[in-house]
């Protein structure tokens, strides 16, 4: 997978949010992916679970915004960007691990300064 696809994928998960598009967030995510956002709580594992987790965050209206470069390596990205929601913003990043089929194996959020 090259960095332009990795960067796509990134772009179509900024877009998810822009959308509120589960269907966006499927497509991603390999069937046995697991989330771990944030770092250090129990992981979301399997498409299901993961698809549960991202329902509740679109249904809370949070849009994303880009706010650097994305960084590709290996077989990862990790980008910075800002969750803004009503009443609360963050400024996480996250970083995608990416399987042999280009879909998103794992991603963990860094919320930590």
């Amino acid at each position: 997978m090259d960095n332009d696809a990795k960067i796509a994928v990134v772009n179509r998960y900024v877009e998810a949010f822009d959308k509120a598009d589960l269907d966006i967030i499927r497509d991603m995510y390999a069937s046995d992916a697991v989330v771990e956002d944030p770092v250090g709580t129990e992981p979301h594992v399997g498409i299901d679970a993961i698809l549960g987790f991202y329902e509740g965050a679109l249904a809370s209206g949070a849009k994303l915004e880009l706010t650097g470069d994305v960084r590709c390596a290996g077989n990862t990205a990790a980008f910075p960007f800002k969750v803004i929601m009503p009443g609360m913003e963050i400024s996480p990043i996250d970083v995608f691990e990416f399987n042999a089929e280009g879909k998103v194996q794992s991603m963990k959020a860094y919320w930590g300064l």
